[in-house]
């Protein structure tokens, strides 16, 4: 066992929880999205972001179909890197002890 190793391990750790930051950012976006949509008056409109444009909504309902399907993309992808960052600390456990045994 050498410490390369080890940082190896810590820098993959490390790179696993900065995208465990981003997704959960992510994913709470969706969701404020889509809680704010639902509270919002139906009468009123809703725009959509495409690109350099605004443009008005026609089906909300699709509309909200369309970010809760992303947002649970997203909370599936997070719950895999969460399991690959659990093993991943594991693994960085077990090699630090073992080296410290050497």
């Amino acid at each position: 066992m050498t410490a390369e190793e080890i940082q190896g391990v810590a820098r993959e750790l490390q790179t696993i929880r900065n995208q465990i930051q981003t997704l959960s950012s992510q994913v709470t976006e969706y969701g404020i999205t889509v809680e704010a949509l639902d509270k919002q008056d139906p009468g009123r409109p809703v725009f959509r972001s495409f690109g350099n444009l605004l443009l008005e909504v026609d089906d909300r309902t699709s509309l909200v179909s369309e970010l809760t399907e992303a947002k649970n993309t997203l909370d599936e992808h997070l719950r895999r890197l969460l399991e690959k960052e659990e093993g991943l600390r594991e693994q960085y456990e077990r090699l630090a002890e073992a080296f410290e045994m050497e």
